[in-house]
Parts: structure tokens; sequence; C-alpha cells
């Protein structure tokens, strides 16, 4: 092989890579597989795709090794292949928000139309965990909280949270979160935990990150 050969053939391959992670959607898809695995239909309700268009984009991100899959019956269940898919999602997160305006722009706008969205960080929130001062609520849908969650986090999916409210308690600050930096899940909570008069803060990132950086996670089974 020679030098222009080999040239041409590995930055082919990196763009299998980088075609993968070129549309919204499959990185919508990253997105929800890191918070643990599912199947079709759970991720075309999650993505609000069609069946054919998730089967489609489930099949690229496969091509290029980015997630793997395993039968139980009659249903497919994918996955990330490993922590380099999150991270590399996660830098292309972080060189995004440093190299695109809109994103800042957008993102403020959203914010800026729910003005009690008080944040807190990774390693705040469990200062305050320690404490035990605090309510951690998970309002992801009750199969992502089954898979992985934040150690001691009460879960109340959000579309639960108007007819849950008295499940917790009034005593203590509540912290909200979700998947991550930009799910909209959390904050929707924090305005309704807020209008029904609790002192609400939301987690800047999500279960992912909180993972990620080594803190503590439980599942339905065992300590993770």
């Amino acid at each position: 092989m020679k030098g222009r050969e080999f040239k041409d053939a590995v930055f082919e391959q990196f763009a299998r890579i980088a075609y993968a992670f070129s549309s919204p959607k499959r990185l919508e898809v990253i997105d929800v597989l890191a918070q643990g695995e599912r199947d079709v239909d759970s991720l075309t309700k999650q993505t609000s795709m069609t069946v054919a268009n998730t089967s489609r984009h489930l099949q690229i991100l496969k091509n290029a090794r980015l997630v793997e899959s395993r039968r139980e019956g009659v249903r497919i269940y994918y996955r990330l292949a490993d922590k380099d898919v999150f991270n590399c999602w996660k830098s292309l997160q972080s060189l995004a928000e440093k190299r695109l305006s809109q994103i800042k722009e957008i993102t403020q706008s959203y914010f800026k139309d729910r003005e009690c969205l008080d944040s807190i960080s990774l390693e705040e929130l469990w200062e305050r965990i320690q404490k035990k001062d605090i309510i951690v609520l998970d309002v992801r849908p009750a199969e992502e909280y089954k898979k992985a969650h934040i150690s001691g986090s009460l879960s109340i999916p959000l579309q639960e949270l108007k007819t849950r409210l008295h499940e917790i308690p009034r005593d203590k600050e509540v912290v909200a979160y979700c998947r991550g930096p930009y799910c909209v899940l959390s904050p929707e909570a924090i305005v309704l935990l807020s209008k029904a008069g609790y002192h609400a803060l939301r987690l800047d990132d999500g279960l992912p990150e909180w993972q990620n950086a080594g803190f503590p996670v439980e599942s339905e089974l065992e300590t993770v």
C-alpha cells in the first residue's frame, strides 16, 4: 500500500465515525442510550421518530461500531459500545459550545423564559447529599431510573409529577435531574415545583455525567 492509499483509506474510516455523528437524530439516540440500553420501540417514543427511521439510524450507528445490540425473545436491545462513545459525544458538545454562538443563544433563550431555574453542580450536589439536607428527584422515565440512578434519589417521572407532589417533603430543598445539560425534563419539573411552592434546583448535568465522574449510582438490582 502506497502512502496516498494509506491516507485515503484511514481517513475514510475516520469519516465513518464523523458521518455517524452527523445526524441530529442519531445524536439524540446516543444521548438516550447514554442512560442505558433500549429497544427500538422505546427509542422511537423517546426521540419522536417512526420505527423505520429509528431502525435506520441505529443501523448506521451499529455499522460504525458506536452501538451494540442483543436479542431477548423477539426484541432487540441497543446500547452504547463503550464509554469512549459517550466521551466523544461530550467532547462534541464541548467543542460546539465553544465554537458556535448559536448554542449559547438558544440556551439563554430557553432558560430566560424559566427564571426560577437555579442550578447546582455535580460537586455541590454530592456535598449536599452527604449533609442529607436535600431531596434528589429523578424525573426521567421509570425505565431509565430502574437501569441506573443517583444513589438515594426519588423517582417521579415528569409526566406524573403534578399528581405525586404529595410524595415530596416540603421541609428540604429539591434537586431535580434528568439525562444531561440539554434535557428538558428537569427544567420543566423545576417550573412545576416552584409554582407548587417548593424551593427547587436543577442539576447542571445528568445521570451519565454523574456516573462518569465516579459518584455513587444505584440500579434496581445493586449498587454500581
